[in-house]
């Protein structure tokens, strides 16, 4: 079992905090980016690590992020 890495759990929590601002759902995120929304909880948790490409993919929607 791999420990989270503080800086996934920071990137998942910025993602969370980014998606509850624009009043999105996991699955609405997940939709927008073309995968599951098991997924978006694995990054939100810190669980799974979100590669480079799909933190620009992530990057690419639209937020307002404060």
């Amino acid at each position: 079992m791999r420990v989270t890495n503080h800086l996934d759990a920071e990137i998942g929590r910025r993602l969370r905090q980014a998606r509850l601002v624009e009043n999105l759902t996991q699955d609405g995120l997940a939709q927008k980016l073309s995968i599951s929304f098991q997924q978006v909880q694995k990054y939100e948790n810190g669980t799974n690590r979100v590669s480079s490409s799909r933190l620009w993919s992530i990057s690419r929607v639209p937020v307002s992020y404060t």
